[in-house]
């Protein structure tokens, strides 16, 4: 039986990138993005250059009706057996500021349609014993003072959601990865913005996805492509770790009791 990735926010940027180079591993792909224009010149272009099959899947997985129909095809599609979790937005602004519809619609794409896709597809691949789900997350996930709030919010998520599936679904066959890009050149960001962001710091997207995937083949539950030393964040895992056999107990810190 032939499988198929689902990629999700596939029309450009990130999402894009993974159908590329996907597509040139030999992936079957079914691309899911608002854009339907742009998902079929894509799908188009990847049918032509790697001779795979490529569908396209129209989809805001903003609104409810949209997000339902992915979720059916994730759940009944045996075909698939890996899931990119790479549609997000950004771009809140300060808190103080924020549009509360602005933020909802942040959260449901970044937060609840990822966490939905996840547990659409999770069931089979447990059955199966086998397949990946890779849930694009960002640095800001580890740096939440450094840029907006809520983004950094949903990634933490993201991250959080992923380590916990990780145990969860790896236990069974399951591959659970979250990738945590830094500034990537993507529609994200506008030239001006980028224009004030020193060169040196700047990722092109074709090398992050390249490096994803290599995190991906070399067995990483997360990976984070500009990282040069991996030992560093095995450091914070293990500074983390020690935490735990002290943060609950019957009785509260003795700094808190008179």
């Amino acid at each position: 039986m032939t499988t198929k990735a689902l990629i999700t926010g596939a029309s450009s940027g990130i999402g894009e990138a993974y159908a590329d180079r996907l597509a040139r591993r030999g992936r079957d792909l079914i691309l899911v993005a608002r854009n339907a224009a742009r998902l079929e010149t894509l799908a188009a272009r990847l049918r032509a250059e790697a001779g795979v099959s490529v569908e396209i899947l129209p989809a805001d997985l903003g609104r409810a009706d949209d997000l339902a129909r992915v979720e059916a095809m994730l759940r009944d599609d045996e075909t698939i057996d890996m899931l990119v979790n790479n549609a997000g937005v950004a771009g809140e602004g300060p808190f103080a500021d924020a549009d509360p519809a602005f933020l909802t619609g942040l959260i449901n794409l970044n937060v609840l349609a990822v966490t939905r896709l996840a547990a659409a597809i999770a069931p089979r691949l447990v059955a199966n014993g086998a397949g990946a789900i890779i849930n694009l997350a960002s640095v800001t996930a580890l740096m939440p003072d450094g840029f907006t709030a809520v983004y950094p919010a949903t990634k933490a998520f993201v991250l959080a959601l992923t380590e916990a599936l990780q145990v969860e679904l790896g236990a069974k066959g399951v591959r659970v990865q979250a990738v945590l890009p830094g500034i990537t050149r993507t529609a994200i960001w506008d030239q001006e913005q980028l224009s004030q962001i020193p060169a040196e710091m700047v990722m092109e997207v074709g090398e992050m996805v390249d490096a994803a995937l290599a995190g991906l083949d070399q067995g990483e539950g997360v990976t984070i492509p500009a990282l040069p030393d991996a030992r560093d964040f095995d450091a914070y895992l293990a500074a983390r770790a020690a935490l735990r056999p002290n943060l609950s107990h019957r009785h509260a810190a003795d700094r808190y009791r008179s």
